[in-house]
């Protein structure tokens, strides 16, 4: 299993280019608001890449069930990014809302590990992951290893070319979730 990872890791790397990576980065920055649909294994995905872009200051929403996802699709505008997120491509909860956001104007990102799938072939960009999943692992660790290097990665080129809102939006994040916790932790409310 570990070695498994490791192929999926190395595998996404060798298909990840900077300028596919630099195109949607370049959308995530210019976004208003940037939503991430996925289901299953994928939502938590989805989940990861709306909480990493929410923490440095940007509007972004995870969702993983269709009519939600569906509802703000079809909300969204030109200059937003919408993001699908699936392994095979082929998830109809996935594929109904970006087409739903590309029909509204958004520019589409599809993270899947097939780029001859339903949703590659609807995204505008499109970037490859390469875990594998067998009959007796469906939503492995491998795939959503590579998916979530792919979100990292993603991630990091926002977090640089925004590097001063960033830096000010994770401090203000840090603190806000430190101090939650230092007024809330059991052993301060011991008398």
């Amino acid at each position: 299993m570990a070695r498994a990872e490791s192929e999926a890791i190395n595998d996404t790397v060798a298909q990840l280019t900077s300028e596919r990576l630099g195109l949607v980065v370049d959308a995530i920055v210019g976004a208003r608001r940037i939503d991430a649909f996925g289901v299953g294994a994928s939502g938590l995905v989805a989940e990861d890449v709306a909480q990493k872009l929410l923490r440095i200051g940007l509007s972004s929403h995870a969702f993983q069930d269709a009519h939600l996802a569906l509802t703000s699709a079809v909300l969204l505008r030109k200059g937003d990014v919408a993001i699908g997120i699936s392994t095979s491509g082929e998830t109809p909860d996935v594929i109904e809302p970006l087409s739903r956001a590309k029909e509204a104007g958004a520019t589409t990102v599809a993270i899947t590990n097939n780029p001859r799938s339903s949703i590659a072939e609807l995204a505008e960009h499109v970037l490859i992951s390469a875990g594998r999943e067998t009959e007796f692992r469906p939503g492995a660790l491998a795939s959503r290893i590579s998916q979530l290097l792919v979100v990292d990665c993603v991630f990091v080129g926002v977090a640089q070319r925004t590097f001063d809102s960033s830096q000010e939006a994770l401090a203000s994040t840090r603190r806000a979730v430190k101090e939650f916790t230092r007024r809330t932790s059991p052993a301060r409310r011991q008398p």
